[in-house]
């Protein structure tokens, strides 16, 4: 089980997201930036919008996708 912070992911706050691979941290994330933009919370607007804007460059979105994999890959257990 690995962390990554919202922040190492794009977003602008620390909250964790624990996961046993990449995909699952990355879901986690996309459902905290999901959460809090629906909670009105406008600092995470920029970066969910940023992540929809990812997916409709396909290039840009698997650059991402795998600089979260290897940034994921790079970080101890626990």
């Amino acid at each position: 089980m690995k962390t990554m912070t919202c922040a190492q992911l794009g977003g602008p706050c620390d909250h964790p997201h624990r996961g046993e691979d990449a995909n699952a941290v990355i879901n986690a994330q996309d459902a905290h930036l999901k959460e809090r933009e629906a909670a009105g919370d406008a600092t995470h607007t920029d970066a969910r919008d940023a992540m929809k804007a990812r997916w409709r460059h396909p290039k840009k979105s698997m650059d991402w996708y795998r600089d979260a994999q290897r940034a994921f890959e790079a970080l101890p257990e626990g």
